[in-house]
C-alpha cells in the first residue's frame, strides 16, 4: 500500500457491509482514519474494533438530518476534522416492472436515504471543511440514475437527483477547495439487488435467483467478470487522493462497461429477466 490517506480523516456511510465495507477497509489500509455509519451497530461496531485505534463507528440514518450533523461532529470531536465525505448509504425501494402497478409507498423512505441523505452529509461536511482548507465529498449514484429503463421507478429518481445535485454543489463549493464527485456503481455483488428481486424468498432461494441475475448482467458487459465492493474502493481512493486534486463535478461509471454499450441491449431486457427470475423463486 501507498498509505496515499495518511494524515486523511474520512466518513463513510453505510460502511458496515457490501461498497461502503470494502471502502472502509481499502480508507484504512491507505492510512486515513475512518468513522463508519450505519444503522447497524453490532457489524458497524465490529468493523471499527477490527480497524482499532483509526476507526470508530456512529450510529446514523442518513434519512434524519440531524443525525447526519451529529456524525459530523462525532467525526470532528474524535479525529479533530474531515477532509474525507464518502456518502454511500443507499437503498433499493420496491421493484415493480411497470408503473402502473407502483404505489410509491416507498417514495419518502428511499429519497430521504439516497437523496436527503446526500444532501445533508454534503452540506454538514463542506461547512466544516470550508473553514478547515476543504476536502473531497465523494456520492455514490448508480447507472441507473445516468440510463433510463422500467423498473424501480423512485430508486431510479433518487440516483438521477443524486448526480444533479453533485454537480451544482461541485460548481459553489469549488471556492473553498472542496471537490464533490459521483461514483456510479454497475453490477456490484452486494446484497441489496438480491433483497428487492425476491424479498420473500428465502436465503438459498435468493441466491439461486442472483446467480442467473449476475450472469445475465455479465453477458451484456463488455468486461466479462462480477464486479465486487473492491472496485468502488478502487475509485474512492482515486476521489480521496490529492490524485483526483483538479478533478470535481465528475460522474465516474464502475460498472464493466456498461454504461459504454450493454453488450445484446440489456437495459430493456434485464428487468424482464429479474421478473421472470423472481417468479421462479417462489
Amino acid at each position: 500500500m501507498t498509505k496515499e490517506l495518511t494524515g486523511k480523516v474520512a466518513i463513510v456511510t453505510g460502511g458496515a457491509a457490501g461498497i461502503g465495507r470494502g471502502t472502509v477497509e481499502r480508507f484504512l489500509a491507505e492510512g486515513a482514519r475512518v468513522v463508519i455509519a450505519d444503522v447497524d451497530e453490532e457489524a458497524g461496531n465490529a468493523l471499527a474494533a477490527d480497524g482499532g485505534s483509526d476507526a470508530a463507528f456512529k450510529a446514523t440514518d442518513v434519512g434524519d438530518p440531524e443525525q447526519v450533523r451529529a456524525l459530523v461532529g462525532f467525526a470532528v470531536d474524535t479525529f479533530g476534522g474531515v477532509h474525507i465525505m464518502f456518502n454511500n448509504a443507499g437503498i433499493g425501494g420496491a421493484r415493480h416492472l411497470h408503473l402502473l402497478d407502483d404505489d410509491l409507498a416507498d417514495f419518502h423512505r428511499v429519497m430521504d436515504i439516497n437523496l436527503l441523505g446526500v444532501m445533508v452529509g454534503t452540506r454538514e461536511v463542506a461547512r466544516h471543511m470550508a473553514t478547515n482548507g476543504g476536502g473531497s465529498i465523494i456520492n455514490i449514484t448508480s447507472i441507473g440514475g445516468m440510463q433510463p429503463g422500467r423498473g424501480p421507478w423512485t430508486y431510479h429518481a433518487s440516483k438521477a437527483a443524486v448526480i444533479m445535485f453533485s454537480q451544482s454543489a461541485a460548481i459553489d463549493l469549488g471556492e473553498h477547495a472542496i471537490r464533490v464527485n459521483c461514483i456510479a456503481p454497475g453490477n456490484i455483488e452486494t446484497t441489496i439487488l438480491g433483497r428487492q428481486i425476491a424479498p420473500d424468498a428465502s436465503e438459498e432461494e435468493r441466491e439461486e435467483v442472483m446467480r442467473g441475475v449476475r450472469a445475465f448482467l455479465i453477458d451484456r458487459q463488455p468486461i466479462k467478470r462480477q464486479g465486487a465492493p473492491s472496485d468502488i474502493a478502487e475509485a474512492a481512493v482515486y476521489f480521496a487522493s490529492d490524485r483526483s486534486g483538479f478533478v470535481t463535478g465528475t460522474v465516474l461509471p464502475v460498472d464493466g462497461g456498461l454504461v459504454a454499450g450493454p453488450a445484446g441491449g440489456a437495459a430493456g431486457g434485464i428487468l424482464d429477466e429479474i421478473k421472470k427470475r423472481a417468479k421462479a423463486s417462489t
